[in-house]
């Protein structure tokens, strides 16, 4: 299969919002569940596992320098805490870096922080040895100059992670019972791919299935968040949860819909020695 880059671009141009919908609420429907991200590390911190993280430490070998690219709560690199030499963190939001920090500290962990968006900010980060970058491609329109600067700051390994399907295909089903709006169903993993090919990336990939847990400590919390993410106000929050019942979605173990994803691929690529 060939993907274009500008096809790929186009996919997630598709999933803007009407202006009528988002002008109709006072919040964004662009939530970042802060929570979701610390669980998330802390799980991966206590338990590590996983394909990326195999493909990684392999990489890191008796030990090694990292590069996280949109490092989140921290769980691509805090669990290769005991291989890391030096790490530096890039993040755009200055409350995750902050948060990221301090659970590093507790790994023995004192990273470069750099905030802002890559690969804006590659010159501003050293080359090392593994390059990770967990659940960002499809935040990423432009993907050529992005894995290129993936690429060019990575002596050993590159380690990208995303879920099978575009996160928010998860909330589909509610934008079009609340609003009667049919959302797009792409891009996928395999258009990534496809498009990592193109460019000559010699990529290997794992497909595997991330265990089921709690990723919010209640209930109400993962509802606040999905009728924010609906573009629904306060007042409709009883409504959300009674859909999100209704489709079996646990109270006692509630997910994230719209940034986590059980089935997930991990991609990887060595650069070309020099």
């Amino acid at each position: 299969m060939t993907v274009d880059p500008r096809q790929w671009a186009e996919a997630l141009a598709a999933w803007r919002l009407p202006a009528e919908i988002t002008e109709a609420v006072r919040e964004s429907p662009w939530v970042l569940p802060g929570e979701v991200f610390a669980r998330r590390a802390e799980r991966a911190v206590a338990a590590p596992g996983g394909e990326s993280y195999r493909v990684a430490m392999a990489a890191l070998g008796e030990g090694g320098s990292v590069i996280d690219v949109g490092v989140g709560g921290g769980s691509a690199s805090l669990p290769l805490a005991p291989r890391i030499t030096a790490l530096t963190a890039v993040d755009s939001q200055q409350f995750m870096l902050d948060d990221f920090a301090a659970r590093a500290a507790r790994v023995g962990l004192t990273p470069t922080l750099l905030r802002g968006t890559w690969p804006e900010v590659a010159d501003r980060a050293p080359v090392a040895d593994v390059v990770l970058c967990h659940h960002v491609l499809y935040n990423v329109p432009d993907l050529p100059p992005f894995v290129a600067a993936l690429t060019r700051h990575a002596r050993r390994r590159v380690v990208v992670e995303l879920t099978e399907r575009h996160p928010l295909t998860s909330l589909n089903r509610y934008w079009l019972r609340f609003h009667g709006l049919r959302r797009p169903e792409g891009p996928t993993a395999d258009d990534a791919i496809a498009v990592l090919r193109s460019l000559g990336l010699p990529v290997r990939v794992a497909r595997w299935t991330r265990p089921h847990t709690a990723e919010y400590a209640s209930f109400a919390q993962m509802v606040d968040v999905t009728r924010r993410r609906l573009c629904l106000p306060p007042e409709r929050a009883d409504e959300v949860a009674a859909a999100l019942r209704a489709d079996g979605v646990s109270p006692d173990s509630p997910p994230d819909l719209g940034s986590s994803g059980r089935d997930v691929v991990t991609v990887w690529w060595d650069p070309p020695a020099g």
